[in-house]
C-alpha cells in the first residue's frame, strides 16, 4: 500500500487478541481510549511494513479496547497482528481546540527557557495522573511537566519552539 507524502500519526498499537473470532485487543493513546475505533481505516505498522485495514466495530472493554477487522476472522489472523503500531492519516485527525495539541505535534519540537537556554528536544509525551510531561533530550534527559501557564509559557507551532520556565539545572 502506498501512502502518499501525507504523514501518519500513531494512535495505538494492536496489545493481544480477544476471543476466537479474530478480534483484537487495542492500547489506545486516544482519550477518550475507545475513540480510536472512530477512524474506521487504520494503517498498521510494523518495521517497513505497512498494511491498510478497515476497522468493522470495536468498543471499550473493561481497561481495554477491543475492535473487529476486516479480513481477519480467527485467532491465528489476530495473533498475527500483535505489537503492529495503529496510524491514520495526520489530516484524518480533527483540528485541535485553541490552546490545545496533539502529542504528535509537540515531538521533535525544541525547547528552551524564558532565557532562551536549549533544553533540548521533546523524544515523546508520558501521561500521568497529575498531568502530561515533556521528556526532553538534549546534553542529558529531562522531565518538563506540561503546565500551560506555570511551566509552558508558549507553544510555536510554526517554528516548532517551547518556551518553558524551568530551571536548567534541574
Amino acid at each position: 500500500m502506498r501512502v502518499n507524502n501525507e504523514s501518519t500519526v500513531t494512535l495505538g498499537r494492536i496489545s493481544g487478541v480477544f476471543g476466537v473470532q479474530g478480534w483484537v485487543k487495542v492500547f489506545s493513546f486516544t482519550e477518550p481510549r475507545e475513540n480510536i475505533t472512530n477512524y474506521r481505516t487504520w494503517l498498521l505498522c510494523r518495521a517497513a511494513e505497512l498494511r491498510e485495514i478497515t476497522v468493522l466495530q470495536g468498543q471499550a472493554h473493561g481497561k481495554s479496547v477491543i475492535a473487529q477487522l476486516a479480513g481477519v476472522v480467527d485467532r491465528d489472523a489476530a495473533q498475527a497482528l500483535v505489537d503492529w503500531e495503529i496510524r491514520v492519516p495526520r489530516s484524518a485527525l480533527a483540528p485541535a481546540a485553541p490552546g490545545e495539541y496533539y502529542w504528535a505535534d509537540l515531538e521533535g519540537m525544541a525547547v528552551r527557557t524564558r532565557d532562551g537556554q536549549d533544553l533540548g528536544r521533546v523524544s515523546r509525551m508520558l501521561d500521568t495522573p497529575a498531568h502530561d510531561v515533556m521528556v526532553i533530550q538534549g546534553e542529558r534527559e529531562r522531565l518538563v511537566p506540561f503546565v500551560q501557564g506555570e511551566v509552558v509559557l508558549e507553544v510555536d507551532l510554526e517554528t516548532r519552539h517551547i518556551t518553558v520556565d524551568w530551571d536548567p539545572e534541574f
